[in-house]
């Protein structure tokens, strides 16, 4: 009797684990608060209490919707994040209150000469009409950075140089208890955690209840923004020089909402919600999605989309990373037209290398090792395929996984293994360490092309380009014994034809909005040197133990801060201007040529387009004078989601019943972007932009190159302002030329010029019929 209990209590145990295991954290997304951002504790705990009720309406307690509530957004976004099985997410969805639920998803995280580069300073000196001097550094801009948290050790974030006390304005804190906790100065002034949803869908990546940066993406990334001028860092020894971040007097927040790597949908949520309620002007967010929303019905359902529609209306800019996934089309995410998508450019500094064969052959690759071998002594090479432990498959050993190299044929030799196969760069050497070998060639593939990076390598090693990996095959399938020698590298700066496009960054068309150019604007995001956490290597390899300050990164993740950083400087300089006119002030005067005057180039020597590099390549001196901007307000996003789709009812919601869809819905084509796309044209379209005038009144004219087989008109084509802030409207209407179709995208230009100001967008269009 006894053991038939015993089995029925274990049987019904199971039961309930297995009843559980089918909950999963849901955000239940209810539109925006009726009250403002000043409310009180009171209608905060009112709207906590109307969210108890609707799940428990559901539940059937208001106990069980408070056992189920990870979250409950109060500040800015109205809903809550729970708990929950699909049958009750599906129910819950139903609800004439809420607009949309969504299951959590996994964000990915997307990863000091660069501002010489950009023009902000020369040599290390500051130039009279730098940026810099014009937004006074960034003075008392707060810059909040969604991430991994923060080392607050870095000299990055010290306080030994800040003037005055913290903005009253501020309403954050560093509210860590746990031990080596990170604490605020008149730098850092807010460090807060989020991990209720990653506790439940992978407890094992959270590593403690605390905003410290054990992984240093969020350290990295936060510097690159607002750090402040920190003379003589380097990466052991390379890229010496002054790291500074793009405002290096703004102060600095971090919101640590990503856990080794991974970053859930509804700690995003709750990260969102404080940034914009502590009160900082300007969010910088360096993960998305692994792949585009999907569909349109889908796109309030991404978690940096939902938060950075709120930050918008709430007059914070928002920055995003376009994502990692090139040189594929359609590949960009972040793609809303609230928030400036940031794709990956290189800069003039290289770090190289020389491989030297044995048939006195030359190649030049890239890396940042730190060992080198006997400059006169040649080593035997061998590839990874042909190293292969017998019970490994060859063409799986060729990307040098932990694990798959035979000590026998590996030892003391140079080993040339392939690049990719989601095998982190370092670790592929730490593989042929491991295994006995002395060096390593990482050839690139046919789709990384000319694409290479600098690595901090565990061992003498470089990377070469897909050129150069043809002819090392050549050259080592011709000899019995193919041997070489890898030299030491060199800091090298003013490389030519610099910048060009990262292969990695993640191209255009935006698949749910083809209608909306994306992304933005493109800036520095390979081999970026920024301040690191100490809490592991560089290269974040578990067996390596060099620690450093500082590393050199690379990924749109380290594109998106610099934009960050300058907004920043925007928003002292210009306090008046809204995000969209910002976006747009950067947008309309950037390059899109590189350093001989030549188009700037893709990864593989070709001709970008705007789908690579969006408006060009940031420009920030001339970002604080345009001239004119193409201004949106939260009322302009609101249609535009009614042209997307979501009916009035939804709209109500979104803003507290402030906004209803019009009668005549205009195009998606039409909203006032600084960029012109037509998705889909046939025979004859025309769209519509607005340009307000933000400096000296003026006539402007329009100059443009259409795009190949489009016949392209601007009414007028003199648009006269006589005052500061006046806004003029225009058209420009497209048509197709029937013989010269079927080129797919095709790609101009509109500028409008006043003799001074070059207000510059690009233009793309894809005829039909």
């Amino acid at each position: 009797m006894a053991s038939s209990r015993l089995f029925l209590a274990a049987a019904l145990l199971c039961l309930a684990s297995s009843a559980q295991a089918f909950k999963k954290p849901y955000i239940v997304y209810l539109g925006s608060h009726p009250y403002g951002p000043d409310a009180s504790a009171e209608e905060h705990a009112r709207a906590t209490q109307s969210h108890h009720d609707l799940l428990g309406s559901v539940l059937g307690s208001k106990q069980l919707a408070k056992d189920a509530i990870l979250y409950s957004y109060t500040k800015n976004i109205n809903g809550f994040a729970a708990h929950l099985e699909e049958e009750v997410a599906t129910q819950i969805a139903r609800h004439p209150d809420v607009v949309t639920v969504m299951a959590s998803t996994m964000l990915k995280l997307h990863t000091t000469r660069s501002w010489d580069f950009m023009d902000m300073e020369r040599d290390g000196q500051i130039l009279p009409d730098s940026i810099w001097k014009h937004g006074r550094f960034g003075q008392d801009v707060i810059i909040a950075n969604l991430d991994s948290g923060v080392w607050p050790e870095s000299n990055s974030f010290t306080d030994e140089e800040v003037v005055g006390e913290v903005p009253k304005r501020w309403k954050g804190s560093c509210s860590d208890t746990a031990k080596y906790g990170v604490s605020c100065n008149k730098k850092l002034i807010g460090a807060r955690y989020f991990n209720k949803d990653m506790l439940l869908s992978n407890p094992g990546a959270v590593d403690g209840n605390w905003s410290r940066d054990t992984e240093g993406h969020g350290t990295h990334t936060l510097s690159t923004a607002g750090g402040r001028f920190v003379p003589r860092a380097s990466l052991f020894g390379y890229a010496n020089g002054t790291a500074k971040g793009g405002a290096p007097r703004a102060r600095v927040a971090a919101y640590k909402v990503c856990w080794s790597g991974e970053c859930a949908a509804a700690d995003v949520l709750a990260g969102f919600e404080a940034a914009i309620h502590d009160g900082a002007d300007v969010i910088s967010v360096s993960f998305g999605q692994d792949a585009p929303v999907a569909t349109v019905a889908s796109f309030l359902q991404e978690p940096v989309t939902l938060g950075s529609l709120h930050a918008a209306m709430n007059g914070v800019s928002v920055v995003c990373s376009a994502g990692n996934s090139g040189p594929l089309e359609d590949t960009v995410v972040n793609a809303a037209p609230w928030v400036t998508t940031v794709a990956a450019s290189t800069v003039d500094r290289d770090f190289p290398n020389v491989v030297t064969l044995g048939n006195n052959a030359h190649m030049t690759g890239m890396s940042l090792e730190t060992t080198t071998l006997h400059s006169t002594q040649l080593y035997s090479m061998i590839k990874a395929s042909d190293a292969a432990l017998a019970s490994s498959d060859p063409a799986v050993a060729s990307t040098c996984p932990p694990g798959t190299l035979d000590p026998e044929k590996v030892k003391n030799k140079i080993v040339v293994c392939v690049r990719g196969g989601d095998i982190p760069r370092v670790t592929k050497g730490m593989t042929v360490l491991n295994a006995g070998g002395t060096g390593m060639i990482l050839a690139n593939g046919e789709m990384d092309g000319d694409d290479i990076v600098a690595d901090p390598h565990v061992l003498p090693a470089t990377m070469i380009t897909y050129s150069e990996a043809m002819s090392l095959y050549k050259y080592m399938d011709s000899s019995k014994n193919p041997v070489a020698n890898i030299s030491p590298s060199k800091t090298e700066v003013g490389v030519k034809n610099s910048p060009s496009v990262a292969a990695f960054s993640s191209r255009g068309p935006s698949g749910t909005l083809p209608c909306v150019l994306k992304p933005d604007i493109a800036a520095p995001g390979v081999d970026i040197l920024a301040a690191f956490t100490e809490y592991v290597s560089p290269t974040e390899v578990p067996n390596d133990e060099r620690r450093s300050e500082y590393a050199i990164l690379s990924g749109t993740s380290m594109a998106c801060p610099h934009i960050s950083g300058v907004i920043g400087l925007l928003k002292a300089a210009r306090p008046e201007w809204s995000p969209a006119a910002m976006r747009s002030a950067i947008m309309t005067t950037a390059r899109t040529q590189d350093n001989t005057g030549a188009p700037m180039r893709d990864h593989d020597g070709r001709e970008a387009t705007a789908f690579a590099f969006g408006a060009g390549n940031i420009h920030p001196n001339r970002a604080v004078d345009p001239g004119l901007v193409y201004d949106l307000s939260k009322e302009d996003y609101f249609v535009f989601l009614c042209s997307m789709g979501f009916n009035s009812s939804d709209l109500a919601k979104l803003s507290a019943g402030n906004f209803t869809c019009p009668e005549k819905v205009p195009p998606m084509e039409d909203l006032n972007y600084p960029s012109i796309v037509v998705p889909a044209l046939r025979h004859t379209s025309t769209v519509a932009r607005r340009l307000k005038c933000v400096g000296r009144p003026a006539t402007y004219r329009a100059t443009w190159r259409a795009p190949y087989g489009v016949n392209m008109t601007v009414e007028p084509a003199a648009l006269e302002f006589g005052k500061d802030g006046e806004v003029k409207e225009f058209k420009v209407t497209f048509k197709s030329e029937k013989d010269k179709l079927g080129k797919g995208y095709v790609f101009g230009r509109l500028v409008w010029s006043d003799g001074t100001h070059h207000v510059r967008s690009p233009v793309v269009v894809n005829a039909l019929v």
